[in-house]
């Protein structure tokens, strides 16, 4: 028989939402292990279904909160009339003030996808908001810290692996004897942080360039691709320049 038909039903806890207690460990530590399951899961069906409606509420405070700024002719909600009518809306709520804090930064969330649903990329950038929803930036920001993180470990992966400077005598011997392990170990490393450097210039954003750094910031930033493009022509003389062996 298997170990399935041996475990005890569970059986119905009931567990309700209306003035729902907080638990102690004395209250419940004499309890069967099939309730103490069976009350776990009840626990973990309602608060699914808390979650989902808290969800759906949320999304739907944004709308109002949206039209609101259809209204008041204010799509990034920063004029006066609308920020007094949305801090009214919480003011009554009575909740502690860390809980509508969180409840309002939850609320922008949707608000940036229900707009990005709604306008046109001309509208966006005539409203001064960026055409990215807040989810694909969330998955922007996702990836730009996996590309750093991926340029650090190539970067130190390179600093192991490159051997220290030797006479060419040395490194020929090493040659005969078969001992290249570490140079191909080295080279492999080096052409990875080259293609995770390459990804990183990808990140740059044209339309960030133009049209949102000042003039300054632009001159700072051609000073830095000209020193990269100084680097980089450095060592395309070496990656030029015919192999000494034949």
């Amino acid at each position: 028989m298997s170990a399935e038909l041996d475990r005890p039903k569970a059986h119905a806890v009931d567990v309700s939402l209306d003035d729902l207690p907080t638990l102690q460990l004395d209250d419940i530590k004499q309890e069967a292990e099939a309730t103490l399951v069976a009350r776990g899961q009840a626990y973990a069906k309602e608060y699914a279904v808390v979650q989902g409606k808290a969800t759906t509420l949320l999304r739907n405070l944004a709308v109002t909160q949206v039209a609101l700024r259809v209204k008041y002719n204010d799509m990034r909600g920063q004029s006066g009339p609308y920020r007094a009518v949305v801090a009214d809306m919480y003011a009554g709520l009575g909740l502690p003030e860390e809980r509508v804090t969180q409840m309002q930064a939850t609320v922008r969330y949707h608000i940036g996808n229900i707009i990005r649903r709604h306008m046109t990329t001309r509208e966006l950038e005539a409203a001064g908001l960026r055409p990215e929803t807040p989810i694909e930036r969330q998955r922007d920001e996702r990836a730009a810290r996996a590309l750093v993180l991926e340029a650090h470990k190539a970067t130190k992966a390179v600093e192991e692996s490159t051997p220290p400077p030797r006479s060419r005598k040395k490194a020929a011997d090493e040659e005969s004897n078969g001992s290249t392990g570490h140079a191909v170990k080295a080279t492999s490393d080096h052409l990875r942080l080259a293609e995770v450097a390459l990804n990183i210039l990808g990140k740059f954003d044209r339309s960030v360039i133009k049209t949102h750094m000042t003039d300054g910031q632009r001159a700072k930033l051609d000073t830095e691709l000209r020193d990269m493009e100084r680097k980089i022509a450095s060592l395309r003389k070496l990656t030029q320049k015919p192999s000494s062996k034949r």
